[in-house]
């Protein structure tokens, strides 16, 4: 835990969508320290932003699990490519599925593509998301109060409902909220608003599925380090990113995909409806 680097961090700053092999330090996946154990074996599953982030570090440990490995992405094809390597490194099938997922035509059509190429669909992890920062509510544009509604939670509707004619018993669905649908931003409105809506979503859907046997989930991430940080954030907060919590530092991605596999996983089988915060020690209620 103490070898994980803590801010100060270089100045550094990034036109969205950002890029891992941009940042400094590099986030770490796990590349080099995630071993599996078969808790996912031959599952299928879609991740969305799975380019990098989380995202990327949940498909490498789901592939080490055993799992195929849809990456759904946005346009940030040299990402999504190195977590392909990783994915088919582990063993497993791997699709790339590039795209807006803003379009309801475009999440029916990746989760009609991964239906076919593997059969069925397992696991759903919506974890694709836009934020940016605001100094004011004036600041903030319709477009933007809609791209940042569209990606983050829309697009969870749209690519649910298309899963569950694929989906058996024994699926699950997988959210990734934040710490700022507990204790929201002011510079973060539109992408923390959103958030809590996120976990509203989990917890109704959880009960509407359970009679499907399907379970409903999600992860409440404080700060991660992540291509999102440098080219959404100012660079006074880039700097000091993570100091905020009680481990004076931001995690890793590879610290997050445990609770993902943890949730994906049959072991999990009495668990839907739940957040589960991994926060560096910040109280979530």
């Amino acid at each position: 835990m103490s070898s994980q680097p803590k801010p100060p961090f270089p100045d550094q700053g990034q036109p969205m969508p950002g890029r891992s092999k941009d940042m400094d330090p590099e986030p770490d996946y796990g590349e080099y320290t995630y071993t599996g154990s078969g808790r996912l074996r031959d599952k299928k599953a879609v991740i969305t932003g799975a380019d990098s982030g989380i995202g990327r570090a949940v498909a490498l440990a789901f592939a080490r699990e055993g799992a195929d490995v849809m990456v759904s992405y946005y346009n940030e094809d040299d990402d999504a490519r190195e977590t392909e390597r990783l994915v088919k490194e582990a063993g497993r099938k791997c699709l790339l599925a590039r795209g807006d997922i803003k379009d309801p035509a475009h999440c029916r059509a990746i989760i009609e593509r991964a239906a076919e190429e593997f059969g069925r669909v397992d696991i759903l992890v919506n974890n694709a998301a836009h934020q940016a920062t605001f100094k004011s509510l004036e600041d903030i544009s319709d477009e933007e109060w809609d791209i940042t509604f569209h990606t983050n939670i829309h697009a969870m509707f749209y690519l649910t409902k298309a899963v569950l004619p694929h989906m058996q018993e024994g699926g699950a669905i997988i959210n990734t909220t934040s710490v700022n649908a507990d204790t929201p931003s002011p510079q973060l409105l539109p992408y923390a608003t959103t958030k809590g809506a996120i976990q509203n979503f989990t917890g109704g859907l959880a009960q509407l599925l359970a009679e499907k046997g399907i379970r409903v989930n999600c992860v409440a991430p404080g700060p991660v380090w992540t291509p999102l940080i440098p080219s959404t954030m100012p660079a006074e907060k880039v700097k000091t990113f993570g100091e905020q919590t009680p481990m004076k530092r931001p995690g890793q991605p590879k610290e997050l995909a445990p609770v993902y596999v943890m949730l994906a996983s049959d072991e999990a089988s009495y668990i839907s409806g739940a957040t589960v915060a991994v926060t560096g020690g910040k109280p979530f209620i």
